[in-house]
């Protein structure tokens, strides 16, 4: 089973032990994150949510707050000078747990590295 969320304002293609970076959020490593903005449920019984989908929910651990990879960014006017600058994005590490009811597998290896 799968389904789409949206985390500040994007949306993502998530099932049961998937590991994704979104958008800083707060809260604490470790922590448990409920996402209730369900768009859409896949599965046997696909549901499709106009704008959410009432009673589902996806349930993430937090893993870490980290930065992305450094973007260079090259400003340059002719004749006036030239800048290179940088910029590194802090994200959050979502592991997901549960998907409307289906949980993790225990034997997963994302599991077996976070779930201790």
């Amino acid at each position: 089973m799968y389904a789409v969320v949206e985390i500040g304002g994007h949306q993502y293609k998530v099932k049961a032990g998937d590991l994704i970076d979104v958008q800083k959020l707060e809260g604490e490593a470790g922590s448990t994150v409920e996402l209730d903005k369900v768009l859409f449920v896949g599965g046997d019984k696909p549901e499709v949510g106009l704008p959410h989908v009432s009673g589902a929910k996806v349930t993430a651990k937090l893993i870490k707050h980290d930065k992305s990879r450094k973007q260079l960014v090259f400003v340059r006017k002719p004749g006036m000078y030239r800048r290179k600058n940088g910029h590194r994005q802090q994200y959050t590490a979502l592991l997901i747990t549960d998907v409307n009811g289906t949980k993790i597998d225990p034997k997963s290896k994302n599991a077996e590295k976070y779930l201790k």
